[in-house]
């Protein structure tokens, strides 16, 4: 019987192929840059050889996840003010598999929960214009989204005074909700909690 890789091994094996790509050892060499051969003899290529290749392999890691049922989720631990939530979130190079999805709606509830507590004294700010500007919102603005929306992740900025928790609530698959090009079917909002009197960096 032939070994399955595991969730982590699938990522140490990304990692290596994404080294490995961007050393030039692995090309794409049949990439063209606007399809015009006249065009295309002048403007070099390799960057892109290098990202398609990547971009290549990994949608084959993907379709193995699917083939052999391979979760795309990692277990994270979020501390912020002493309080730390242990929590599930898809591994940006992989893809949620239809139980990874259940895992995630799963542990909305409490990791919204978990947000609401460790940001309580600070300022909120939804992201607009792909994260360009900010509009400054309240709780309550927080919960009408959270109703339209499926799953939450987060991420943390932190330098020395200065913290940022980004809230990510989400709806379909991860792997496209970060992008307009998921929508309408996958998609995303992005909430900016920052120490009163900041404004939101991420």
């Amino acid at each position: 019987m032939n070994k399955v890789y595991s969730t982590w091994e699938l990522i140490e094996i990304l990692s290596a192929e994404r080294q490995a790509c961007l050393k030039g050892e692995r090309l794409k060499l049949d990439v063209k840059v606007s399809g015009n051969p006249i065009i295309d003899q002048f403007i070099p290529t390799e960057g892109l050889q290098k990202f398609t290749a990547y971009q290549d392999f990994k949608y084959s890691i993907h379709q193995y996840q699917r083939e052999h049922q391979v979760s795309g989720i990692v277990w994270k631990d979020l501390t912020i003010n002493a309080q730390t939530l242990h929590y599930p979130e898809v591994h940006g190079q992989l893809i949620a598999l239809d139980t990874d999805l259940q895992i995630l709606k799963g542990a909305k509830k409490s990791m919204l929960t978990y947000w609401e507590q460790v940001t309580a004294n600070m300022d909120l700010y939804l992201s607009m214009s792909n994260g360009r500007e900010h509009e400054k919102i309240h709780n309550l603005d927080v919960e009408r989204i959270a109703q339209r929306t499926e799953w939450v992740s987060f991420l943390k900025w932190e330098n020395g005074s200065f913290l940022e928790l980004i809230l990510q609530m989400g709806w379909g698959r991860p792997e496209e909700a970060a992008y307009k090009r998921g929508r309408p079917h996958s998609g995303s909002e992005f909430i900016h909690a920052v120490k009163p009197g900041n404004y939101p960096i991420g």
